[in-house]
């Protein structure tokens, strides 16, 4: 923190001047980070029901990304990682509270001691871009500590260590920090748009990093009862048919349009990065993300493959896709990449730029990308493994078209060809056994280089 504002003392003069010369040399950075949407729950991913025409705007504007995945599965470590830059190994975030989840009966081995706190030696997006004279806003979500004015933001709409809208729900805007609101009368969501609002127009004419993680559309799912009634008298298809969710997807996309036409009014909208994306999966149980397996808490990709899309104008083709395999830590060099901000020194960042790819001026070297969960997860369906777990120990990697699962209960592996089996229902390993290996060296390699914890403790109370 000391550290932040000694930095930005010494750069303010010399920041604003370039600022006033130069205002075509800056661009502003808009980080949409939606909570446990799904893959395919907006339209222009697939849905025939939830209706969100502000986000399929990004779509038509910018840049659409088919095979974008969040880092880890649930909202604390995705969350953490895609902050720092860096593979869970290196923060200690595998999961949200304690790694001891569901019964003991039902786990074989003791799971490594989770992190619930980014720690303070981790260099933050926000801290990075503070320190070459970017205002940075958090709101909403934060899930990471108790105040990310901690850890590189300027303002705090919102934001504290609660994983869902604890204090009061949806209704209820004046119990989360730094919010107003009448019980009742505004929604949780409308009131920190405004509040985001409000902090574009203070800082139009500076350089601004907002990073926009509104609590929506965890559970406890609350929506607008005039809207909810459309969706009630509406067909649902494919997993998705659930009213109540459909209408609180349609608030989020109201609001998303408000900021983005916001930063038209303004004349803003060019140099502006808008980056919308969902920390993890859809909740099974809620919406379904067929043909991929699975949701939340998997790391099937029914729990990790997530909507991607970046729009900036003049630099972005409207309207473009891209199939590369990308993933959540690759915004922070993205970010910096785009600003022109120099990596702090000694960061470690895990990910790739995704600039090439956004301006098509490049491609990315093929590379594996990875996930560690050393612990458990409860609440399995019929689509993970078991019903007692949506997952168990383990780590995953997808190289190409290939995607590798490994469990340390037991040392399984299991291969899938995500081009020809999206759904990740044909185990191939004891059909391909050298895919098999390369991609289980790259994976212990992988470990190996990020200190990765391995469980392998037996839990005296598994009762098999």
């Amino acid at each position: 923190m000391k550290r932040r504002r000694l930095l930005r003392f010494f750069l303010f003069a010399f920041l604003s001047a370039r600022v006033s010369a130069f205002p075509e040399q800056w661009v502003n950075i808009v980080y949409i980070n939606i909570d446990d949407m799904g893959w395919t729950d907006i339209s222009c991913m697939g849905s025939r029901y939830y209706e969100t025409p502000n986000i399929d705007r990004l779509a038509r504007e910018g840049m659409l990304f088919t095979n974008a995945y969040a880092p880890a599965a649930n909202c604390a470590p995705s969350r953490a990682c895609c902050m720092s830059g860096q593979y869970t190994p290196r923060h200690g975030i595998y999961t949200v509270g304690s790694s001891v989840r569901g019964k003991a009966k039902n786990r074989k081995l003791i799971p490594i001691k989770n992190n619930t706190v980014l720690p303070d030696e981790v260099i933050t997006i926000p801290e990075a871009l503070n320190a070459v004279g970017y205002v940075t806003c958090h709101a909403g979500k934060w899930h990471l500590g108790d105040d990310p004015c901690t850890q590189g933001f300027d303002v705090n709409i919102a934001g504290c260590q609660w994983g869902g809208p604890n204090g009061g729900g949806y209704f209820n805007p004046g119990g989360f920090p730094n919010l107003t609101g009448k019980r009742n009368k505004d929604f949780l969501t409308d009131r920190i748009t405004d509040e985001c609002l409000k902090f574009i127009d203070t800082n139009r004419e500076h350089p601004f990093f907002l990073y926009f993680s509104p609590y929506a559309v965890h559970a406890p799912i609350k929506s607008k009862s005039s809207i909810r009634e459309k969706y009630e008298k509406k067909r649902g298809s494919n997993g998705h048919n659930n009213a109540n969710y459909a209408a609180l997807i349609e608030t989020l996309d109201t609001n998303i349009g408000r900021i983005l036409n916001r930063l038209d009014n303004l004349g803003l909208t060019d140099n502006t990065l808008v980056l919308f994306t969902s920390d993890n999966g859809g909740v099974f149980k809620r919406t379904r993300q067929h043909p991929l397996r699975a949701g939340k808490g998997s790391y099937f990709d029914g729990g990790i493959r997530e909507p991607l899309l970046v729009r900036w104008p003049g630099k972005i083709k409207p309207g473009s896709r891209c199939d590369t395999p990308v993933i959540g830590i690759d915004f922070y060099p993205t970010f910096l990449d785009a600003t022109r901000t120099p990596k702090p020194k000694g960061k470690q960042l895990d990910g790739l730029s995704l600039m090439p790819l956004l301006t098509d001026s490049g491609a990315l070297p093929e590379r594996p990308i990875f996930w560690h969960f050393p612990i458990y997860l409860q609440g399995g369906n019929e689509e993970t493994h078991d019903r007692a777990f949506r997952t168990r120990p383990g780590s995953a990697v997808r190289y190409g078209d290939w995607k590798l699962h490994e469990y340390f209960e037991d040392g399984r592996l299991e291969l899938y060809n995500l081009k020809s089996d999206a759904g990740e229902r044909k185990n191939l390993a004891g059909e391909m056994p050298e895919k098999v290996k390369e991609l289980h060296q790259l994976l212990k390699r992988w470990r190996q280089e990020t200190d990765a914890p391995v469980p392998t403790k037996l839990n005296p109370k598994y009762s098999g």
